[in-house]
């Protein structure tokens, strides 16, 4: 599971509908309406968030929007309502990680996405995040 802290539209076509579909998955576990994944590392910053399941769904927004731009066809009937703008705080250090794992994922699977991004060093944050100074995220599997 990869919930990207980098904006959707860095994704090639396969990152973001998978996004999509793990951000599902999340979703479900964080409305107890599924137990796998919940002890995941990436729904952490979900999961001690105080609306967890306000912070998913403006996550999945960003997506749907994205996807949207592209002409895909997500459902948004399964987002749910966001009442609240609300964020999430993300560390320097875990950009820098996130934009170098997408790159070298990019790479292998879209050259051209990945041409796109290469010269990127300091990347626009999915919405839903803020920037703060720090390393990499504990919960982070390096």
């Amino acid at each position: 599971m990869r919930l990207w802290s980098l904006h959707p539209k860095y994704l090639d076509a396969k990152g973001l509908t998978a996004c999509w579909r793990e951000s599902l998955l999340a979703k479900a576990v964080l409305s107890n309406k599924k137990k796998g994944y919940k002890f995941h590392p990436q729904l952490n910053r979900f999961i001690s968030h105080p609306k967890p399941l306000a912070a998913i769904n403006q996550y999945l927004v960003a997506l749907y929007e994205e996807a949207l731009n592209r002409g895909y066809l997500f459902d948004k009937k399964k987002i749910g309502r966001v009442k609240i703008k609300t964020e999430i705080k993300v560390t320097s250090g875990q950009i820098h990680f996130e934009l170098s794992h997408l790159k070298n994922k990019l790479w292998k699977r879209d050259r051209k996405k990945y041409i796109e991004l290469k010269e990127i060093d300091i990347p626009e944050l999915h919405p839903l995040f803020r920037l703060i100074k720090g390393d990499i995220e504990d919960w982070e599997k390096v």
